[in-house]
């Protein structure tokens, strides 16, 4: 038998069921945007077929919230159309990775924008390996500032910079990146078969002593475009690492502050002087100011050099003033040519002039 303050309780308990209850059935909302991806998809399937590209994917995501706003995907389906592939644990090596490294040296003190390396000819000896600028066969650059080698995406002057800053100890070039999270998130919900970051350290059996050159430019690693977007979208975000997210949820931080401000600061003007002055000059938007960084590279060699695989990559965010967007485009394709900034660059440039008329 009830008595009296049993009666009032039950209204609340009731209510309170029912509140449960609620929040129980309440289906995950999608961050996509649907016209947006309606026309990242035609952007990039037009640029696939135009450079007759084996696959491509497209991510769009706002820089503070990590709300991922377009996920797009695409591999051949014949000779001539594309069809959506859900391509995004992707693992392979990265064109991007000159700006990571940069962030790197800076955050040492050893290696300041200004600083003069000298490229030679084009190719620098290094254990026995030739490592090689793009233009070598026209004769190298000569000697650049270390933000002009990263606008003229040198790889010289990106390893010399590595090797200033930790030659006599190549580990603690692998310990700060591991500091600075790069290669998170281990995980995404939506996203189905991602793996954590892989790397070859000194403390594995097949490092080299060349192996270091080429980790610094983006080889001896297996990395997916939306790791390698999560890390811009930090240095767009002022250093604060966020997870990406394909559901609505609160925000999560991953790292807090991946580097100094200052040394976040300068590769900014690096990243925005790459656009203004450097290869980087086919994502320029007329609409937004932009900043970015394209690459370019080698999947895999074959006998018939027209079947080489290349990755061409773009990755950059806009406004430069007060980040709103983070997108990445990661293109493969057999054979030359292969331009990040001429192919993925360009699909860049007309998804961000296509978002600044959408929010007009």
């Amino acid at each position: 038998m009830y008595t009296r303050s049993h009666l009032l309780l039950l209204p609340f308990i009731a209510l309170l069921n029912a509140s449960c209850q609620h929040k129980q059935q309440v289906a995950p909302i999608s961050t996509i945007d649907s016209t947006l991806q309606t026309n990242a998809t035609a952007i990039l399937e037009s640029k696939l077929s135009e450079i007759n590209a084996q696959s491509g994917q497209v991510i769009v995501m706002e820089v503070q919230s990590g709300q991922i706003k377009a996920l797009v995907g695409l591999t051949r389906k014949d000779s001539v159309n594309y069809q959506p592939c859900e391509n995004f644990s992707v693992w392979q090596s990265t064109g991007l990775m000159h700006p990571i490294s940069l962030l790197t040296a800076l955050e040492t003190g050893k290696v300041k924008l200004s600083d003069k390396v000298d490229t030679g000819n084009g190719i620098y000896q290094v254990h026995g390996r030739e490592l090689k600028d793009h233009n070598w066969h026209r004769g190298g650059y000569g000697e650049l500032t270390v933000q002009e080698g990263l606008a003229a995406s040198s790889n010289i002057v990106t390893y010399k910079a590595i090797e200033k800053a930790f030659g006599d100890n190549p580990q603690t070039f692998f310990d700060l990146l591991a500091n600075m999270s790069y290669g998170k998130p281990d995980s995404i919900t939506g996203i189905a078969n991602l793996k954590p970051a892989h790397f070859v350290t000194p403390k594995d059996n097949n490092w080299t002593k060349t192996a270091f050159v080429w980790s610094s430019i983006g080889y001896n690693q297996h990395v997916s475009p939306i790791q390698i977007l999560t890390f811009y979208n930090a240095i767009a975000n002022n250093g604060k690492m966020i997870q990406p997210q394909l559901f609505k949820d609160s925000v999560v931080v991953i790292n807090p502050q991946i580097a100094s401000r200052v040394s976040i600061d300068s590769l900014k003007k690096a990243l925005v002087f790459n656009i203004t002055d450097g290869l980087g000059q086919p994502a320029k938007s007329d609409k937004v100011l932009v900043a970015g960084m394209q690459g370019t590279s080698s999947l895999s060699t074959n006998e018939d050099s027209t079947k080489d695989m290349y990755a061409v990559e773009f990755c950059g965010y806009f406004p430069t003033d007060n980040p709103k967007y983070s997108i990445i485009v990661s293109i493969n394709k057999a054979g030359l040519p292969a331009s990040g900034e001429l192919m993925a660059g360009n699909v860049f440039k007309k998804i961000v002039d296509y978002i600044k008329d959408w929010e007009v």
